[in-house]
């Protein structure tokens, strides 16, 4: 996939996942996300911060402070930015990277990105009564990451086995399963 649409679907999950956040209530802050380690307040901070921690991998420097503080949009648009700028610069996308999960290159690094915000949206909007709204290219190119790296055994990784849910389901809600969340038929 070329670079420029990789970029161009990051932005379009971030936009789905900034979406969501205008529409969450203090009170629910403290829920309990489809994701069992976190709660929406957590689930928004290791989205934030996973933005951070791939500009850190991309750039090789401390990434722009960010303050999430009070404004969780903001935050997760300016980490989202700041992971924009880095991936874009001249050959980004090609160099291959030291990660914890090996090496990548950036373009692969983006693509995780893509994944993160697509199944942690559909985690903030199911803990929030929230619908995403996602691009179909999107939920694409998050099947095409994750169908080779969870066609065998799951264990150990940050995705439960594989859940049914009914063929006519949304994409999103398609994807939610194959990450293995637990898909309710709206």
């Amino acid at each position: 996939m070329a670079a420029e649409m990789i970029l161009e679907q990051f932005q379009l999950a971030t936009d789905s996942f900034t979406k969501l956040l205008v529409g969450v209530r203090p009170d629910q802050l403290a829920t309990q996300t489809p994701c069992p380690e976190w709660s929406v307040q957590e689930l928004i901070g290791h989205v934030t911060k996973g933005n951070l921690m791939f500009t850190r991998l991309i750039t090789g420097a401390e990434p722009p402070a960010v303050n999430g503080a009070g404004d969780a949009a903001a935050a997760v648009t300016a980490s989202a930015k700041a992971l924009l700028e880095a991936a874009s610069t001249a050959g980004a996308m090609e160099r291959t990277f030291v990660t914890p999960m090996g090496e990548r290159n950036g373009a692969r690094l983006m693509i995780i990105r893509i994944v993160e915000l697509s199944v942690h949206g559909w985690d903030l909007a199911t803990a929030t009564d929230q619908r995403l709204e996602v691009d179909e290219r999107v939920i694409e190119t998050a099947f095409a990451h994750l169908r080779p790296m969870l066609s065998g055994d799951r264990a150990g990784m940050p995705y439960g086995p594989e859940r049914t849910v009914s063929p006519d389901a949304a994409a999103i809600d398609r994807l939610a399963a194959f990450a293995g969340r637990a898909v309710v038929a709206a």
